[in-house]
């Protein structure tokens, strides 16, 4: 015990006179400093009676004393040996239970053993390997008895081809999803400004055919078009629209190459600059975005109208304009079959000629002529789109269900004719009771359901008659506003104005500080002294395209028609 306790260290020096451990008792250290002053009390009290016996003994009651003192400091600094025994007792005990949670959680002995199996697995297949080689090696060097001349062909063959015959191994296509990009405004933006520098080279081409084709300039479309006539007359216009192509090719490498080439037959149309990101103001960075959003919309319409035009042809959809593509399709089969194939390329070649160069240069400088006489271009207007088809069908639907009970209630004799029949009516009521119109006033067909929309009557200073909501309406000759606040048939608080009174109609934009360019349509009329503005109009461009269509309709079989707006 001795030299166990001599190896702990402790702040005091080390001694080599300690008391003896066994006579000590074992308890705490309280105890032990009670039983070493019970057991100098008695000899205190013997030196007192020594003292007085022998009053020369003060030396030997000197010595005592300082013996006494000896042992408490022994006692004091066994104490402190044994208090940092237990605590280092303790700290073991505490650093064992800690590695004994770790070992449980890494598990680490397990890892162990599946790392054993793991090498005793690849020791095994390291083995079989070798074996397998030098088996292999033996039959390659020792061929089999038997073996024919045939067999070390296909052999020969396979060691040569076999790497070549690996590659026409069908193997199922994967499918792989791509990551959608979540959705940014940034990135929307970038990826429009992309498509407009994508389609550059595509939008300048064909800008060039269309100014060619308008003789844009005298000189270049006269020399082009003798170019290409008598290259069609002689049979080598496919050969003249092949060399060209290899020409453009061939000025776009001399222009990669760093060579200034520039030949456009129109000027080009320089981008305007941007300003930087960084200068621009919250409401301006949202109204870039808005735009963004407006040309995407718009460019996907166009697209979606003109894939849905297409897909409604040859869908019989309109069956007088898919008539005409089918015997034009059957005449050109019929003639590819009975005439030459040099006749057919001629005539194909001189027809597109003189279509490019002249009569599409006719048909453009005369609209009239060619709203009556370009007939793909009329088939074309005339293709519906799948919303149109959809209004269409809606409407039809609608008009004989009122047809059908509005024949119900008419009288038997009574005989009633198609547009007669065709009655519009309200929540309220028949439309020309509404609004004290003739019975042939009914709303066109693009506002049968009408357009929502607030009407702001600058003119009036009461709340109730300065906003009132309600619905808009176009009809042949006036424009009907239906309160939704008036209780009877023909309330003082519906607007009827009649479209030839207007003498001007633009968009407008109720609240300024909104981006955009509004929701609302201004009218103005000899009889308010302030423009009516018709507010809150999702449909604002279709009810504005509308109206300002049938005005002009109107206005030019009685005055001088209104100007353009500014849009």
């Amino acid at each position: 015990m001795l030299k166990r306790l001599d190896k702990i260290r402790f702040r005091g020096q080390k001694r080599d006179d300690f008391l003896d451990l066994a006579e000590s008792p074992n308890g705490s250290d309280n105890e032990c400093g009670d039983d070493i002053l019970l057991r100098t009390r008695p000899s205190l009290k013997s030196q007192d009676t020594e003292e007085l016996g022998d009053p020369a003994g003060s030396g030997a009651l000197n010595m005592a004393a300082a013996f006494q003192d000896f042992q408490r400091s022994e006692s004091d600094r066994l104490n402190e040996v044994k208090g940092h025994l237990e605590i280092a007792l303790l700290e073991k005990h505490f650093l064992q239970e800690e590695l004994r949670k770790l070992r449980e959680e890494t598990n680490v002995e397990k890892m162990k053993e599946e790392l054993e199996r793991e090498r005793g697995k690849r020791l095994d297949l390291e083995l079989r390997m070798n074996e397998v080689l030098k088996s292999r090696s033996v039959m390659e060097r020792k061929p089999p008895q038997g073996e024919t001349l045939y067999l070390r062909a296909w052999r020969w063959l396979y060691d040569r081809l076999g790497v070549y015959i690996e590659d026409f191994r069908f193997v199922p296509e994967e499918n792989t999803v791509e990551a959608e990009e979540p959705l940014s405004a940034k990135r929307l933006t970038e990826n429009m400004r992309r498509l407009k520098r994508g389609a550059r080279p595509v939008t300048n081409f064909m800008r060039n055919l269309s100014a060619l084709s308008n003789w844009h300039s005298v000189y270049t479309s006269a020399i082009s078009f003798i170019i290409y006539m008598n290259a069609a007359w002689h049979g080598w216009a496919i050969p003249m629209l092949l060399f060209l192509a290899i020409l453009r090719l061939s000025l776009n490498y001399l222009i990669a190459k760093g060579w200034r080439i520039q030949w456009s037959i129109v000027p080009d149309i320089t981008d305007p600059i941007e300003p930087s990101k960084d200068d621009l103001t919250v409401s301006e960075k949202f109204q870039l975005v808005l735009d963004v959003a407006q040309k995407a919309q718009n460019l996907f319409g166009k697209m979606a109208d003109v894939l849905e035009k297409i897909k409604n042809l040859f869908m019989w959809v309109q069956p007088e304009i898919t008539q005409k593509l089918y015997i034009s399709l059957w005449v050109t089969f019929l003639s590819s079959c009975i005439l030459p194939y040099k006749l057919v390329g001629f005539m194909i070649g001189l027809y597109a000629g003189i279509k490019f160069f002249i009569i599409d240069f006719l048909f453009k400088s005369c609209p009239k002529l060619r709203d009556k006489y370009d007939t793909p271009h009329i088939d074309w207007n005339n293709l519906p789109t799948d919303p149109q088809l959809k209004e269409r069908t809606n409407a039809t639907m609608s008009r004989r269900v009122r047809t059908r009970t509005y024949e119900s209630t008419v009288p038997c004799g009574v005989n009633l004719d198609a547009d007669s029949a065709r009655i519009h009516s309200t929540k309220k009521g028949a439309f020309h009771e509404i609004f004290n119109v003739s019975e042939n006033e009914r709303p066109l067909p693009v506002c049968e359901n009408g357009w929502r929309c607030c009407l702001i009557n600058r003119d009036r200073k009461m709340p109730t008659d300065y906003i009132r909501n309600g619905m808009l309406y176009v009809t042949e000759n006036y424009l009907c506003f239906e309160s939704s606040s008036s209780k009877s048939a023909s309330s003082k608080k519906n607007k009827v104005i009649k479209l030839a009174d207007i003498t001007d109609i633009q968009k407008y934009k109720v609240l300024s500080v909104l981006p955009g360019s509004g929701m609302g349509i201004s009218i103005a009329t000899p009889s308010t002294q302030k423009p009516l503005v018709f507010g809150a109009m999702i449909h604002r461009d279709e009810a504005f395209e509308a109206i300002f269509t049938q005005y002009m309709k109107i206005t030019t079989t009685s005055r001088q028609p209104l100007g353009s707006p500014e849009l």
